[in-house]
């Protein structure tokens, strides 16, 4: 048994959701809900190369500070 409250949170929800899918797609665009422009290869390559690197140095960059600290 659903009490009224939660059935009519469940409903809203489903229809902002229906809402924002049906104003915000416009289907079959390959990319088109990325946050980012994937039509320039070279920039793509460097942005990914930038944000993957950041990722995987941070941990190495802050042992060498912890490190060099005195």
């Amino acid at each position: 048994m659903i009490s009224p409250l939660a059935r009519f949170s469940n409903k809203l929800g489903r229809n902002v959701f229906t809402t924002f899918v049906r104003n915000h797609s416009h289907g079959g665009v390959p990319g088109e809900n990325l946050p980012f422009d994937i039509s320039n290869r070279y920039k793509l390559t460097l942005y990914f190369i930038l944000f993957a690197g950041s990722g995987l140095s941070a941990p190495y960059l802050i042992t060498r500070h912890q490190l060099l600290k005195k």
